[in-house]
């Protein structure tokens, strides 16, 4: 899974091929030739050939015609739903950055604003909906310099803490799951990790939140990228160079069992209060 997370271009081309590995498993169960699935969707043989074999990506109503034709209409919007993800899957950073990060904050919004359950892993940093306003400023910086691209960290900052409002409204509920390493990763000074660790511990204790803590230690299960799960509705993966949007529901309930299986390996209540405690004392050594 990580592997391929770590590449984003190469993500796309394997989910192309899979969706056209699925289709031409419903091609081979109606006993179809692909000369005669071409004949039948008037399509030129070809077709049928470039899309099974992930050089050409099928239309919405080429995947209706295919199930269609294969009297497979029940599988019709499962694999719609996978062609979706193939067009969503792949937003570069660059270009949604190119003006800086307050239009990126801003742009998620909406999809905030209709979620009502997160499931969030994160292995290395705080998440932004519990971050301090320092914490964020200091970590927005970073990514301006790295990315050379306009700085307007102040802006998005006031964007990130005007959309961490989101939890207090509509009964939503947020489960966190952080990577001990994340408490550990220094954004900014002493200070600014103090008051960011400490703000975690407030947040910790809000009804609509769990929060769990996977110590550093021997386990069975590697960390993954980081990844957000909206409700039933999609996953969001951040990589260096792009941001993978997953919709196809196969793929979302993996994701919902990866988040179920690290959940098992994360301590919880007093346990994370004293895991926080001790890397806050920590900060003074």
């Amino acid at each position: 899974m990580s592997s391929v997370m770590s590449s984003p271009s190469h993500a796309v081309t394997q989910a192309k091929k899979a969706l056209g590995a699925r289709l031409r498993e419903i091609r081979l169960a109606a006993r179809l030739t692909g000369r005669n699935l071409g004949d039948l969707a008037g399509w030129h043989s070809s077709k049928v050939s470039r899309i099974e074999h992930g050089r050409q990506t099928p239309s919405e109503n080429d995947i209706g015609a295919w199930c269609r034709h294969c009297e497979a209409d029940d599988q019709a919007g499962d694999l719609v739903a996978s062609l979706r993800t193939i067009d969503e899957m792949y937003v570069e950073w660059r270009r949604m950055q190119r003006t800086g990060l307050q239009r990126l904050q801003q742009a998620a919004i909406p999809l905030y604003e209709r979620t009502h359950c997160f499931r969030v892993y994160e292995p290395s940093l705080i998440l932004g909906l519990f971050q301090t306003a320092e914490y964020a400023l200091a970590l927005m910086r970073a990514v301006v310099a790295f990315r050379q691209i306009p700085d307007d960290s102040a802006q998005a900052v006031e964007a990130r803490m005007q959309r961490q409002k989101i939890l207090d409204s509509g009964g939503r509920r947020c489960a966190v799951i952080l990577e001990e390493a994340a408490l550990r990763t220094r954004i900014g000074d002493a200070e600014v990790m103090a008051a960011q660790l400490g703000h975690l511990l407030s947040v910790a204790s809000r009804p609509n939140v769990s929060l769990g803590i996977i110590p550093i230690r021997d386990r069975v299960m590697w960390p993954p990228n980081g990844f957000w799960i909206f409700d039933e509705e999609r996953v969001l993966v951040e990589t260096l160079s792009a941001e993978l949007a997953v919709t196809q529901p196969r793929e979302i309930a993996l994701y919902a069992k990866a988040f179920a299986e690290l959940a098992e390996l994360a301590v919880y209540g007093a346990a994370t209060r004293r895991l926080i405690t001790s890397v806050i004392a920590a900060l003074d050594t």
